[in-house]
């Protein structure tokens, strides 16, 4: 599918901010299963300075400087890209979907352990304790008692999803960006950020690796489909690695894989590695935050998928020019 993405973040502050410096992660991953048409970034006011480098991971992230006083600051992202959906047998709702052959997950837990001499694979590092995905007897526990004896990594990972999507009430009141995922684990509450850490803390608590991955979901999905939850805002899901097989994601808030609805936008240890919107200010006293991210299908041509062109990267002008 060839989708519009527009997320617009706003911040309304007490009191002016003197200067503010932010780092962003807006702009759509490019990757086999997702091209980037094309992407902007527009900031109100005008920022002082405005670079682009790459994260730890090689995503590409924006860094900006304010040095105007200012009230509200207004960031927007617009993006286009197709997505590609994944093949036919594993698309839908988990409980209807049979995933990808993988090893043993006992087999790709001694795999993920550290070893001298060993064979560098990058997936270890998400196999390791982060801030807010941490290893814990009390993950391992609740991961555990879905698994069973050379069960295959991407079973017991689709039978953790669906346990979580199940026992766990999606309620946006009852969390925040800064909830750790054992208070979102005993409230059995929470958004698609408490979903998809629980999760990946449960896989990390057996020795496995997994990734959090944030993005967007298509708001108004294809006919005949339903509308999945979180549409509205960023999303996040939970891609799980097999040695030789690689990543697949699923997506614990709506109990699916990740395929053509799901734009992906940057991926990390947890949330923290990769907020849309991250800063440090001086002044502002309290303030307000709103969101807003609207993905809207776009009709494709019949013919050859469009080549990817240069992705500019642009600021808005203030107000008086």
């Amino acid at each position: 599918m060839k989708l519009s993405v527009t997320h617009e973040t706003r911040y309304t502050y007490a009191h002016a901010v003197e200067q503010a410096h932010h780092i962003a992660h807006m702009r759509p991953l490019a990757s086999p299963s997702q091209q980037l048409l094309s992407h902007t970034l527009r900031v109100q006011p005008e920022p002082a300075a405005l670079t682009q480098s790459v994260d730890s991971y090689g995503q590409q992230r924006i860094y900006f400087e304010l040095a105007v006083p200012h009230a509200v600051l207004v960031v927007t992202a617009e993006s286009v890209v197709i997505t590609h959906a994944l093949p036919l047998e594993m698309t839908g709702k988990l409980d209807r979907v049979t995933v990808p052959e993988s090893l043993p997950w006992e087999a790709v837990a001694e795999h993920m352990q550290y070893r001298a001499e060993q064979e560098f694979d990058a997936a270890r590092e998400f196999a390791q304790a982060s801030p807010l995905a941490p290893i814990h007897a009390t993950f391992a526990k609740y991961a555990a008692a879905i698994s069973s004896k050379s069960q295959p990594v991407y079973e017991l990972a689709k039978a953790l999803c669906q346990r979580i999507h199940t026992e766990f009430e999606y309620s946006p009141e009852a969390t925040d960006a800064s909830t750790p995922p054992l208070a979102a684990f005993a409230l059995k509450k929470g958004v698609c950020q408490d979903f998809a850490q629980v999760m990946i803390a449960g896989l990390r608590s057996l020795g496995l690796a997994a990734r959090y991955v944030s993005g967007y979901l298509l708001t108004e999905p294809p006919p005949g489909r339903p509308r999945l939850i979180g549409a509205d805002a960023s999303h996040a899901w939970v891609s799980v690695y097999c040695p030789k097989s690689g990543w697949l994601d699923f997506d614990p808030t709506n109990n699916c894989l990740a395929g053509e609805s799901h734009v992906k936008l940057a991926y990390g240890r947890d949330y923290g590695d990769v907020p849309p919107l991250r800063g440090v200010i001086r002044g502002g006293g309290d303030h307000t935050l709103d969101v807003a991210v609207t993905v809207a299908p776009m009709l494709v041509t019949p013919s050859a998928p469009p080549a990817p062109v240069p992705v500019p990267i642009t600021h808005s002008q203030s107000q008086s020019q």
